[in-house]
């Protein structure tokens, strides 16, 4: 991976950290200071508090691309470390899933009379479970790469003590 790469995605995770803390301060300030403008039709609150949870797995996932951006300059994402921020990037995506479908059971109420909205916003649901999927099966190639890893080096030991 280049520099240039490298900056570049650091620089969007750095933006995309700083206004996700932005909008959970907005959110938390909306919560304490009391001035909430409900109106009866959704319950704000629980809205608020929701969005903040999401917006707090979408910062786990910055923070461990984040370091495994930096495993990948410094040549060690083939390792065992690797796979605790691997595994923790899908648990923010199956977390943020999650959060998905409580917001979809706080609308589908609003939503008896178009509940097509539910079903758009539970196939959303899935497709967030689809990504972590995904991830899951780069989790399984990146164990293969790291045993392959591990068997080369093993190798390379065997024949340097024959030479």
């Amino acid at each position: 991976m280049g520099k240039l790469t490298v900056r570049a995605l650091r620089t969007v995770l750095v933006v995309v950290l700083a206004g996700t803390v932005f909008v959970q301060a907005l959110m938390l300030w909306a919560l304490v200071s009391g001035n909430d403008p409900e109106d009866g039709s959704l319950p704000l609150t629980a809205l608020r508090v929701i969005t903040v949870l999401g917006i707090g797995t979408a910062q786990v996932a910055v923070v461990c691309v984040w370091r495994l951006v930096t495993m990948v300059r410094r040549g060690t994402v083939f390792s065992h470390a690797a796979f605790r921020y691997v595994d923790a990037i899908i648990g923010a995506i199956v977390a943020a899933a999650l959060v998905w479908f409580a917001v979809t059971a706080l609308n589908a109420p609003g939503q008896r009379d178009d509940p097509g909205v539910t079903l758009i916003m539970g196939g959303v649901g899935m497709a967030v479970l689809g990504v972590a999927l995904i991830v899951l099966v780069l989790r399984t190639l990146l164990a293969q790469a790291v045993a392959r890893d591990v068997e080369a080096a093993r190798m390379q030991a065997e024949l340097d003590e024959v030479i």
